[in-house]
Order: structure tokens, then C-alpha cells, then sequence
């Protein structure tokens, strides 16, 4: 990133993210996936959210809890359609491009309410997971700090053809984590979890302005061949 211009300097005297313009065109969906009030997750969410703002790009923060739906069932789907939060939802995903999702860990593993936003959503058309970037990041008072639930929330994603980021970030002990500004007070964390958005914000970047590649891809061996082509970069 040597070159590029940078935000003004912190508070505490440590720099901004790498500043570029053309990122001004992109957006970046951030969702607390935790419906609680003073939630860790919810200040992980915006602490991203305020890195995507200083690169240059728009960041839209947003809580699970904004999205009323009621637990997933095909009958109620027949009879009545999707829920309006999860129509909501959708068109909010639809509309970025790229989501950042900050979601906890219950029991190991990814909270119901995260995944039953999911499957309400995967059945609406089109389908907004398919090939939109996402970075998954998590905050729990544990020493692993999410990261479990984290692994456990890419399956669904990446089958309905999100291309989840390589990277994740889990921030362990968040309940000691934050300063009384919403910051990290550790700096180590802090360029961590900087290094990260900007290099999330780089793939996305590149894959929404410069695409380079186009190529077909194929979730199941029985998908249509005149499936429409897409433009990815790599």
C-alpha cells in the first residue's frame, strides 16, 4: 500500500487505513448477526464499519435485529411469501458489494437466528449470496472469540455461492476488548483487523471495477450450461 494517501492519524497517533477513490462507488454491507443490545458483535460491526468509511467506500451498518422474521416454514412460505425483514434483507445484500458479517458463536457453532436469516433469504429470487464477496468476523468473551461459529457460518455461504473471504478475524475476551470510544484498545489488534478489511476491500474492489476474467461456475454437476457467465476476478 506504499504511495496511496492515508487518513489522518488516530487519536493515539497510529495511522488510517490506505485512502483510494475509486473505492467512493462501493458499498459495504455490515450486519451485527446478534439481536442483543450492547451486543460485543454489534461493536465488532461498527468498528468495521468505520474502517470501510476511512478507505474510501460506504459502509451500511445494519443489526439482525432490524429484520424481523419468524422461524423458517414452507408452509407459511406458501401461504403467505417470505417475510418483509427478510425482503428487506435481501435488497440490502443485493445492493452492496461487498458484506461483512459480525456474527457470534453459540454452542460452537452459528447462532440459529444467523442461519434461519439465511435460509429465509436463499429462497427469494434472485438469490443475493451468489458470487458477492464476504468477510466473516466474530467477538466473544472466550479465548477463541468466535471462531468456531465462524467456520461453522462459511458452509452455508459458500454454498450458496459466496465467495467468503480466506481470512477471518476473531476477537477473543470483547468484553475487555473495547475502549470507552468503540475502539480496540489494543493496537496489535487494531492493524490486524485494519490489515484485514483493507485487504477484503482490495479483492472487492478489483472484482466490482477491474473485472479481468470472465468464466462459468457450477455449484452442482446438474446446472444448466447456458447458466449466465460472470465476471470474476482473480
Amino acid at each position: 500500500m506504499t504511495g496511496l494517501p492515508r487518513v489522518p492519524d488516530a487519536p493515539d497517533g497510529t495511522g488510517g487505513a490506505p485512502f483510494h477513490a475509486d473505492r467512493q462507488a462501493l458499498r459495504v454491507f455490515v450486519l451485527s448477526g446478534s439481536q442483543r443490545t450492547g451486543s460485543v458483535n454489534a461493536r465488532l460491526a461498527a468498528v468495521v464499519a468505520g474502517i470501510v468509511d476511512t478507505t474510501g467506500a460506504t459502509a451500511e451498518l445494519a443489526h439482525l435485529r432490524d429484520f424481523a422474521m419468524p422461524p423458517y416454514d414452507g408452509d407459511a412460505e406458501t401461504a403467505d411469501g417470505p417475510p418483509d425483514g427478510a425482503v428487506a434483507l435481501r435488497d440490502r445484500i443485493e445492493a452492496a458489494q461487498g458484506v461483512v458479517i459480525a456474527s457470534p458463536e453459540y454452542n460452537a457453532s452459528v447462532p440459529g437466528v444467523v442461519k434461519n436469516a439465511i435460509d429465509w433469504v436463499s429462497r427469494l429470487r434472485p438469490q443475493p449470496f451468489k458470487d458477492k464477496q464476504a468477510l466473516l468476523v466474530s467477538a466473544s468473551p472466550s479465548m477463541v472469540g468466535g471462531n468456531r461459529g465462524l467456520w461453522a457460518l462459511r458452509v452455508p455461504l459458500e454454498h450458496l455461492g459466496a465467495r467468503v473471504y480466506p481470512d477471518m478475524f476473531s476477537l477473543a475476551k470483547a468484553h475487555q476488548a473495547f475502549a470507552e470510544n468503540g475502539e480496540l484498545t489494543e493496537a496489535g489488534l487494531r492493524e490486524r483487523l485494519t490489515a484485514t478489511v483493507v485487504s477484503f476491500l482490495d479483492l472487492v474492489e478489483a472484482d466490482t471495477l477491474y473485472p479481468c476474467l470472465q468464466r462459468r461456475w457450477y455449484e452442482f454437476l446438474g446446472d444448466e450450461t447456458s447458466a449466465p457467465v460472470t465476471q470474476r476476478a482473480e
